[in-house]
């Protein structure tokens, strides 16, 4: 059995005046009595066990009340979209799967809402109002029965109720008497059978009409019972999709912790990203600097061929100079050896020139003597 076919006899038995008002929004006669934010959730229906984001980020929920209907609903919208109408019933239950987040199913609108919320205050004050709904609810549902109960009873008695038929007395007295009495009681009794002809045929009359209502009560209470046990079949599948939920709000609980890491991730990329803003800025100011640069080096390249034609000149001239150089070495190597062959032969002529003095000092030395001997034979003689 389906889980669109376990909920379709609930809804087909539901009375008319709880029936959905307003698809988009809430009827003029519909007052808020509560209003909170919350962040929407659908269960998938494939699956019936992921949720869904109805909303991309938190919306108003509210409470209303139809005092004409004397009926409660959860709505809420996102831009033009319903994405919550929900009728509160005696018979729907709000669970809390976590410290933020609840839940309740619709069997009319065959789906589980989610309601995810900054804190748990909020959370416990949806609870709360939820649970007062749901007994309003349940008043006026059992206010309603006693009322059809009252009238149906009321109908029932008027129609058991037939005329009173009185049987004719039996008239005793003497044959006069009877003969004196005898058209009045004709015409009594005539009139008695009338009334006994009406009476029966509105009794065959109202015994079809019971008949009816009873054949109708029957097929009511085949239905009933068809509900219950569907209902019961489907409390047992609402609790493995209650299981599958704590299991999906653990999940969720996790991928929560994620994404408020995530955000705080967010939060330092967003100072990363003022950061590298004003990086940009410098950037930019220093592109500006170097476009700059880059026309001056566009004026400058402009002279660089005729940089290109005295490089040119300079390179001719420094390898001309290079070959003087060259043959200057070559010279100064010739020069070298010149220089070592003229020391050579100075220091040769410098101890020829020693051994020269030496001996032109000993021939002074004997001149000397030689004079002094002259000096003395010229006083001598």
């Amino acid at each position: 059995m389906s889980y669109k076919k376990n909920f379709s006899s609930v809804a087909y038995h539901r009375p008319q005046t709880h029936g959905f008002i307003s698809p988009v929004l809430p009827h003029a006669r519909e007052q808020p009595i509560f209003t909170t934010r919350a962040h929407v959730f659908q269960i998938d229906p494939s699956t019936k066990k992921n949720w869904v984001p109805a909303s991309k980020q938190a919306v108003t929920v509210s409470y209303f009340y139809d005092n004409t209907r004397n009926s409660y609903r959860i709505i809420s919208v996102d831009g033009s979209k319903v994405i919550i109408n929900s009728t509160i019933t005696p018979n729907m239950t709000f669970t809390k799967t976590s410290q933020k987040f609840g839940q309740w199913a619709d069997s009319r609108a065959n789906t589980v809402f989610g309601l995810g919320f900054s804190s748990e205050q909020q959370l416990a004050k949806f609870a709360e109002k939820f649970q007062e709904v749901k007994e309003a609810a349940k008043l006026a549902r059992d206010k309603s029965q006693e009322k059809t109960e009252a009238s149906s009873n009321h109908s029932q008695e008027s129609g058991r109720g037939t005329p009173s038929s009185t049987q004719p007395s039996s008239i005793n007295g003497t044959d006069d008497e009877k003969a004196c009495h005898a058209g009045p009681v004709e015409a009594h009794l005539k009139s008695e059978n009338d009334r006994l002809k009406s009476a029966v045929a509105q009794g065959t009359t109202n015994a079809k009409k019971w008949e009816t209502e009873l054949q109708t009560l029957r097929d009511s209470n085949a239905r009933l019972i068809d509900s219950l046990e569907e209902s019961a079949t489907n409390v047992e599948q609402w609790k493995k999709q209650l299981a599958a939920c704590k299991e999906e709000s653990d999940h969720l609980r996790i991928k929560i912790a994620e994404l408020e890491a995530q955000c705080e991730e967010a939060e330092n990329q967003k100072e990363n990203n003022a950061k590298l803003s004003l990086r940009l800025e410098e950037l930019k100011a220093d592109i500006q600097e170097k476009d700059l640069e880059l026309e001056n080096l566009r004026k400058q390249a402009e002279i660089i061929p005729k940089l290109m034609e005295e490089c040119e000149l300079m390179t001719q001239k420094l390898q001309t100079a290079e070959l003087k150089n060259q043959e200057m070495g070559k010279r100064m190597e010739t020069l070298q050896a010149d220089i070592g062959e003229s020391e050579l032969k100075q220091s040769m002529l410098k101890s020829e020139l020693k051994k020269f003095m030496d001996v032109l000092d000993g021939k002074i030395d004997e001149l000397h003597e030689f004079r002094q001997g002259l000096s003395k034979l010229g006083v001598d003689n």
